[in-house]
């Protein structure tokens, strides 16, 4: 568990091997609840090498001081990553109903 926002990583470890390589993070919101966007690889142990890119939405809520994880939403291409961007931007470019 992390208590602050810095210490919040999707990197993963196993037997000393990077299995879960974290490439980047944005914070979308911060507070009680806060939601990250990272940008990350996994390890394809038959091959040696990491995967492409990939893309995971996660909240955590701030509990006594700790950052908990609650949920999780995986963007597993860069094909999905770029149907959710044209669909929010056209949603986006809507008038309010």
């Amino acid at each position: 568990m992390a208590s602050e926002l810095d210490e919040i990583t999707v990197n993963y470890e196993e037997d000393g091997q990077l299995l879960v390589k974290e490439l980047d993070k944005e914070v979308l919101t911060k507070g009680a609840w806060t939601t990250i966007l990272f940008r990350y690889q996994d390890y394809d142990r038959n091959t040696g090498e990491f995967s492409p890119e990939k893309y995971t939405i996660r909240r955590y809520q701030k509990r006594e001081g700790q950052y908990l994880a609650k949920s999780k939403f995986n963007i597993s291409s860069a094909e999905q990553a770029r149907k959710i961007i044209e669909t929010l931007s056209r949603w986006l470019e809507q008038p309010q109903a």
